[in-house]
């Protein structure tokens, strides 16, 4: 029995010499600051535990603050209901998307435009962010990537967690990534790059910079995407917000862009789905990749694949509530919203300018785009705000490098806030 013993002892010493703690992704701490919106939350919930009194105005994330529209609530509540009889209860809805859901998207969102989109190729998700990220997975890590500087940071975040670039510099700009400028002088939209790259992000109506793309800029991405047999990864989210006729609502409205470009939609900023969570992806199954060893590849049967792998598909209510904002009640609705959110812009806009203050956006889209007055820094001008104004909105340096010097407003709020908020700025920064 000691003899047994001693074995036993031995045999616990070494699976405890063994054990060693799992070893953590590498890539995630690359990402030297934390995400840009849980920072900015952090100082503002720092400053509000300070000042209990201070009533903070927030134009900073860009979430909605008005009700959904009556259509898509009476489809939802339709659709609950149809939840509590057994003979209208739906369990597993298919991965892609319901087909009234998909149907319905073509023919309001392409087809009206002259755009050729199929049903079959609109894959529904619960959100633009996860899916700008989850893209990732369906294309080589050694693919060159292109970024328009300033940027929605999830786009090179999502990079940096996949492993696709190398660390960052000391204005944050991570090494394998090809940054594009896009400034004031370029009237912030990227122009094409002079090397080769692979995957191309674009953004419009852009976040953060709230500047459109003409026809005619875009033909050039589609024009050097063909030539470079590229892939455009091209992010419509604020899509609704354009009311200049000859601005593009999708990238497929350009000839040729089928064979070239993924396109991203949310009805998060349209239809006021931001808690709600329900957006779209489109993946033309004419866009081809290659293998390793030269083999031509539909991304559409790739990107079928991974989304039916990890993900069981937007929940049935949600869907009947999103189809319910293309009826024409729903369309019309949504249309007020949409409105009534420009309408906030144009006040920023106009009460900014008002005091000599230089701003961009504001006209297609639902953000503004603020030169910060003299040599201060975005994270400058931000705490000055909050300090002095009790306003928070968003440093352009958390957007990339060439964003340091700007500050973006978004128009999501309610009427009061945003006339409030204008008379606070003026009364800071006009003085």
């Amino acid at each position: 029995m000691k003899a047994r013993g001693n074995e036993l002892q031995t045999n616990c010493a070494t699976r405890t010499h063994k054990a060693s703690l799992a070893r953590i992704n590498e890539d995630y701490r690359k990402l030297k600051a934390g995400y840009l919106f849980p920072e900015i939350g952090r100082r503002v919930a720092k400053f509000c535990a300070e000042n209990p009194q201070a009533k903070v105005i927030r134009l900073g994330i860009g979430d909605v603050t008005e009700p959904l529209p009556p259509a898509i609530i009476e489809a939802w509540h339709k659709a609950v209901d149809e939840m509590a009889s057994r003979s209208t209860f739906r369990g597993y809805g298919p991965e892609q998307g319901y087909d009234f859901l998909r149907q319905a998207i073509v023919d309001h969102d392409f087809a009206a435009r002259g755009a050729a989109i199929e049903a079959d190729e609109v894959f529904i998700s619960d959100g633009s962010k996860c899916d700008t990220g989850n893209i990732l997975e369906i294309f080589g890590s050694d693919n060159k990537v292109a970024i328009a500087d300033p940027v929605y940071p999830v786009y090179v975040d999502t990079n940096v967690m996949a492993g696709r670039t190398g660390p960052a510099d000391d204005r944050g700009r991570f090494a394998g990534l090809v940054y594009i400028p896009t400034t004031a002088e370029n009237k912030f939209v990227p122009p094409v790059p002079k090397e080769h790259v692979d995957l191309i992000y674009l953004c419009f109506p852009n976040n953060p910079t709230g500047m459109v793309a003409t026809r005619e800029q875009l033909a050039k991405w589609v024009e050097y995407a063909q030539a470079h047999q590229a892939v455009i990864l091209f992010d419509a989210a604020y899509e609704a917000y354009i009311t200049d006729p000859g601005i593009p609502h999708s990238i497929y409205e350009i000839p040729g862009a089928r064979d070239v470009a993924i396109e991203f939609r949310s009805f998060s900023k349209t239809a006021g789905f931001t808690g709600v969570r329900c957006a779209y992806t489109v993946v033309p199954k004419t866009l081809i990749g290659t293998s390793a060893s030269g083999e031509k590849v539909p991304l559409h049967s790739l990107w079928n694949r991974r989304h039916t792998t990890k993900f069981n598909g937007v929940s049935y209510p949600v869907q009947r509530a999103a189809e319910a904002a293309f009826s024409p009640a729903g369309r019309q609705q949504v249309r007020t919203l949409v409105d009534f959110y420009l309408t906030n812009a144009r006040l920023i806009r106009e009460g900014l300018e008002k005091i000599g203050v230089t701003v961009y956006g504001g006209v297609n889209a639902p953000y503004v785009w603020v030169k910060t007055p003299g040599q201060e820094t975005s994270w400058d001008f931000f705490d000055r705000l909050l300090r002095e104004a009790h306003l928070v909105g968003t440093p352009g340096s958390g957007f990339g490098a060439s964003g340091e010097g700007y500050f973006r407003l978004s128009a999501f709020n309610s009427r009061e806030n945003v006339e409030e908020a204008v008379r606070r700025f003026q009364r800071v920064v006009g003085k």
